[in-house]
């Protein structure tokens, strides 16, 4: 694409950001709250698209200004330092125009949500339920890290340890859009803590990242959900097992069932609950969206199927392998001690390189 190209399309963003700016002022849509909402969310993703074409069109402004004085400045040093202006700014353009090609390319609109986490043990018994715990322990960190809360909503202990099932609600910035790249099936090999002969198994844990549905998204009919109420299991104190706080909720149309049993309150509960139902119904449908976009062109990054086998942890060997982008490290430590955003980067940057080679900014 040519430097003009850009800042022709730049440009359309940038007027359409100055529109959003004004319209955010008006009375009408100040009144109307689902409408601010989108439109206040659409300013500040387009935000730093307008800061890197600002610093852009400035960088080939002062690269028209150095090319000026070579062209017309006689004295010898000027020249010199124009000279050296113009390497300098040349050679940071390219980099410029390559961001602004991904900034430029279409914005997945779940990426900014919250979302669900879900981990579930696979094939492999105990020691499954164990890498789920594992794996858990792993996001938790990398939460910690990222300045993001993460809320168990509901949770199933394996009889040896970890989790056969444990289900997180994770709230920040930008939540979904780093997360979903964990979606898919994640094995682990090495010696269970349960075998006697040191031999190595292989077990597997699945992860499911759902964009976590707004009350906008989706309206829930009273009517359509069926509310039952029983004792709370695991940990939390005197409460467990003697008051009705945990909820669980049916969605009669579809029969989707989803539980809560996290907080002492049963008003907290299900409050917790209406918004996991909220968003496995919003889900039902964002699937359809993706099995679209997957039948139309698979990548290797990101196609939506959450049964592919996307990673392999080897504990023997401290390696950790990537299979969609071929990518293995030998750090695997510091991986399950949530230090994951190296992995995340990568596969970043091969979906935007995909992602370019089928767009029209090229």
């Amino acid at each position: 694409m040519s430097k003009n190209l850009i800042l022709d399309k730049l440009e359309g963003v940038r007027n359409r950001f100055e529109e959003i700016g004004r319209q955010l002022t008006e009375p009408d849509v100040m009144d109307d709250m689902k409408k601010y909402i989108q439109m206040n969310k659409e300013y500040k993703e387009l935000s730093p698209v307008i800061a890197a074409y600002l610093d852009y069109k400035n960088t080939l402004s002062n690269i028209d200004s150095a090319k000026a004085i070579l062209a017309e400045e006689k004295d010898e040093e000027m020249r010199e330092m124009a000279k050296a202006e113009l390497d300098e700014l040349t050679g940071k353009v390219d980099g410029m125009e390559e961001k602004l090609k991904i900034l430029l390319l279409p914005a997945d609109p779940q990426d900014g949500k919250n979302a669900i986490l879900e981990i579930r043990a696979g094939t492999g018994g105990d020691e499954a339920s164990i890498f789920a715990g594992d794996l858990f322990r792993m996001y938790t960190k990398f939460c910690e890290q990222k300045g993001w809360k993460a809320e168990i909503t509901n949770f199933t202990e394996g009889t040896a340890g970890g989790y056969k099932e444990i289900i997180v609600d994770v709230r920040g910035e930008g939540v979904y859009g780093i997360l979903k790249y964990e979606s898919g099936v994640h094995r682990v090999q090495r010696v269970p803590q349960t075998e006697t002969q040191g031999r190595i198994h292989t077990s597997a844990a699945t992860v499911v990242v759902l964009p976590e549905a707004e009350e906008f998204d989706i309206e829930l009919k009273q009517e359509d959900i069926r509310i039952d109420r029983f004792c709370s299991s695991g940990p939390g104190g005197q409460s467990v097992n003697t008051t009705y706080s945990a909820v669980r909720l049916t969605h009669v149309p579809t029969g989707v069932v989803v539980s809560c049993q996290d907080q002492k309150s049963q008003l907290k509960n299900l409050e917790k609950a209406m918004s996991e139902l909220r968003t496995r119904l919003y889900n039902i449908e964002y699937q359809k969206h993706l099995d679209e976009i997957s039948s139309q062109r698979k990548t290797m990054v990101s196609t939506g199927d959450r049964s592919a086998k996307i990673r392999t942890y080897n504990y023997p060997q401290g390696r950790m392998t990537d299979h969609r982008i071929n990518l293995t490290m030998y750090n695997l430590p510091n991986i399950l001690d949530g230090n994951i955003h190296d992995i995340i980067s990568q596969l970043q940057m091969a979906e935007n390189a995909e992602r370019l080679k089928v767009s029209a900014i090229t």
